[in-house]
C-alpha cells in the first residue's frame, strides 16, 4: 500500500486593503491618521493649555511652544487634488507683515523712520534664531520674492499712472525683474551636492570606514580609491601624483577633518557639510536662501548683479516721478510735500525700503567680489577669522588665506570655469 503524502495547507495571501483616495480637503497628519481641514481647531490641548498659562501670567514651557508650532504647521494646509497640501508656515509672515508695515510707515515721516529701522532688525533677529537652531526656513526666500513682486506692484499702481515713465523704461524694468527670477531659479538648483557612497557603485567599504575613525591610521591604506561623485575627486594615486603626496603625508587630524561622519564620505578639497541642508557641498561658500557652492556660485553672483542694476533703475524712475527737478541723492533725503498725498508717501516709503535692501545686497556683492579675487570662500574667511590665520586687510573686510590664491586673473578664470567637470584645478588638491 502506498502511503499518501500529506497535503500541506495552502496559505492564502492576505490582501492589504486599498487606501481610499483622499478628497481635496483630507490629508494624512503627522501621526499617520486621516484628518480633515474642517477639524483643524479640534483636539488643541497644547494650545488651550498655553493660552490658559498666558492669561494667568504663567510661563509657557519651550517644549509646549514647539508642540504648538508643530501642530499649527501640520494643520495649515490648502485644498488640493488627491489631498490637502501642507503650507510652509515660514512663508506667511512676509506676505502679511510687509504690506502692513509699509502702509503704516507711509502715514507719517516718524512712523516711516521707526518701521524702516525695525524691519532689518527683525529680519536679522529671525536669521539669528533660525541659524542658531539649524532650521531650514523659506522665510527669506518668501521675503525676497514677495518684496520684488510688491515693489513692482506699487510701481505699476502708483508711479506709472503719473505719466513720467515711458513704455520703454517700463519694459526695461520688467525685463530686469524676469532676469532676476531666472537667475534665482538657476541659483536654487543643485549647488554641487556630494552623493553618499551608499548610493554609488564604488562606495567605501565598512572596513575602510572603521579605519577612518582610528587615530593614526595611514591614509593610503585606508583609502585605496574613492568614487568620482562623492569621493576623492582627482586625488587618486594614478591621476594626481601631487594629491598622492598629500594623502601619504596627511595627518590623522587632517583625515578626520576631511571625513564627514554624517554623509559617510571623504570630502574633496574645499567641500563642507551644510548643517542646514544636511549634506556636503562642493566648494561651499555659504548658505542664505539656498546653499551656494561650486555649481551655482556663478548664478548667485549674476542674480546679485542684475538685482542691483534693476533696483537702482527702479529707484531712479520713482524718485524722478514723485520728486521732480531734483537729483536722485537729493530727492532721497529732501523731497518736500511727499507726504501730502497717500500715493506719493507710499511710493517714497517703498523707495527707502528698496534702498535698504539694495545697500545690503551691495555689501554682499562687494564681499563676494573680494573673495573671488583672492580665491577664498566665505566659509574659509570665517574660519580664518576665528583661527586668526591668513592675511587680513581693512579690519577683516579682505582676508587672504594664501592657500588657493594664484593671482587676480587666474582666480577669476578659475571662478568662470566652476561647475565644469572637464576643467581641473590641481592647486586645490594640494592642501
Amino acid at each position: 500500500m502506498t502511503q499518501k503524502g500529506s497535503m500541506k495547507p495552502v496559505k492564502k495571501k492576505t490582501e492589504e486593503p486599498e487606501l481610499e483616495p483622499l478628497c481635496c480637503c483630507e490629508y494624512i497628519d503627522r501621526n499617520g491618521e486621516k484628518n480633515h481641514m474642517a477639524s483643524c481647531l479640534c483636539d488643541c490641548q497644547d494650545l488651550d493649555e498655553g493660552c490658559d498659562r498666558w492669561i494667568t501670567c504663567k510661563s509657557v514651557q519651550p517644549e509646549a511652544c514647539e508642540r504648538i508650532m508643530d501642530t499649527i504647521s501640520d494643520r495649515l494646509r490648502i485644498p488640493w487634488l488627491r489631498g490637502a497640501k501642507k503650507v510652509n508656515i515660514s512663508i506667511i509672515p512676509p506676505l502679511v507683515l510687509l504690506p502692513a508695515f509699509l502702509h503704516v510707515a507711509s502715514w507719517h515721516f516718524l512712523l516711516g523712520v521707526v518701521v524702516l529701522t525695525s524691519l532689518p532688525v527683525l529680519a536679522l533677529w529671525y536669521y539669528y534664531l533660525t541659524h542658531r537652531r539649524k532650521e531650514q526656513t523659506r522665510f527669506f526666500l518668501s521675503l525676497g520674492l514677495f518684496s520684488l513682486g510688491y515693489m513692482y506692484y506699487v510701481f505699476l499702481q502708483e508711479v506709472v499712472p503719473k505719466g513720467r515713465v515711458g513704455s520703454a523704461q517700463l519694459a526695461v524694468l520688467t525685463c530686469g525683474l524676469f532676469l532676476i527670477l531666472f537667475a534665482l531659479y538657476r541659483a536654487k538648483r543643485n549647488p554641487g551636492y556630494l552623493s553618499s557612497p551608499a548610493n554609488v557603485d564604488r562606495a567605501l567599504s565598512s572596513s575602510q570606514t572603521e579605519c577612518l575613525n582610528r587615530k593614526g591610521q595611514d591614509r593610503t591604506k585606508a583609502f585605496p580609491g574613492a568614487d568620482t561623485t562623492g569621493g576623492l575627486n582627482n586625488r587618486t594615486l594614478k591621476e594626481d601624483p601631487k594629491g598622492s603626496s598629500r594623502m601619504s603625508a596627511g595627518s590623522p587630524a587632517k583625515v578626520k577633518e576631511d571625513w564627514c561622519a554624517k554623509c559617510q564620505l571623504l570630502r574633496p578639497a574645499r567641500a563642507w557639510h551644510c548643517r542646514i541642508c544636511g549634506v556636503c557641498v562642493r566648494r561651499m561658500d555659504h548658505h542664505c536662501v539656498c546653499c551656494v557652492g561650486e555649481s551655482n556660485h556663478q548664478a548667485f553672483i549674476l542674480a546679485l548683479l542684475i538685482f542691483l542694476l534693476t533696483s537702482g533703475y527702479g529707484i531712479t524712475l520713482t524718485l524722478d516721478t514723485i520728486c521732480r527737478d531734483r537729483s536722485v541723492f537729493t530727492a532721497l533725503f529732501y523731497c518736500p510735500g511727499v507726504y501730502a498725498n497717500y500715493s506719493s508717501a507710499l511710493s517714497f516709503t517703498c523707495v527707502w525700503y528698496s534702498v535698504i535692501i539694495t545697500v545690503g545686497m551691495a555689501y554682499i556683492f562687494l564681499i563676494q567680489l573680494i573673495n573671488i579675487s583672492y580665491n577664498v570662500t566665505e566659509r574659509e574667511v570665517q574660519q580664518a577669522l576665528r583661527q586668526k590665520t591668513g592675511r587680513q586687510l581693512l579690519c577683516g573686510l579682505i582676508v587672504d588665506t594664501g592657500q588657493y590664491n594664484r593671482g587676480l586673473l587666474r582666480n577669476w578664470h578659475q571662478f568662470s570655469t566652476l561647475g565644469t567637470r572637464a576643467f581641473h584645478h590641481p592647486a586645490e588638491d594640494i592642501v
